[in-house]
């Protein structure tokens, strides 16, 4: 067993996130393998045109989520059989996750 150490809540250092993210490489991070064996941006322009709707009447309402992002998250949802409650949590909890859909910790 490797020595750790731990730091009490609120006392994180300036480099503890990039020393997480070696740590989870170094210990063979499955997802970490994905993103370099698959390029997800050859799978931008299959769903974009049928999904979202260029055609809007006004500029109300939210905007939609990247096409890319939406479908690493259900790929993440089927690998670890994640409901939809389950996959936000995670993502907000897992520094692993938020690394795979290209998201900033914090």
């Amino acid at each position: 067993m490797a020595n750790h150490q731990f730091k009490a809540k609120g006392k994180k250092g300036l480099f503890d996130e990039e020393n997480t993210i070696s740590n989870l490489s170094a210990k063979g991070n499955t997802l970490e393998r994905i993103c370099i064996m698959i390029d997800f941006e050859k799978f931008r322009p299959m769903p974009e045109p049928n999904l979202l709707n260029t055609k809007k009447k006004s500029n109300a309402g939210a905007k939609p989520f990247k096409v890319v992002l939406m479908f690493k998250i259900m790929i993440l949802q089927r690998y670890y059989v994640l409901s939809d409650c389950q996959a936000e949590y995670q993502i907000l909890d897992r520094t692993s996750f938020k690394n795979f859909l290209g998201l900033e910790t914090g």
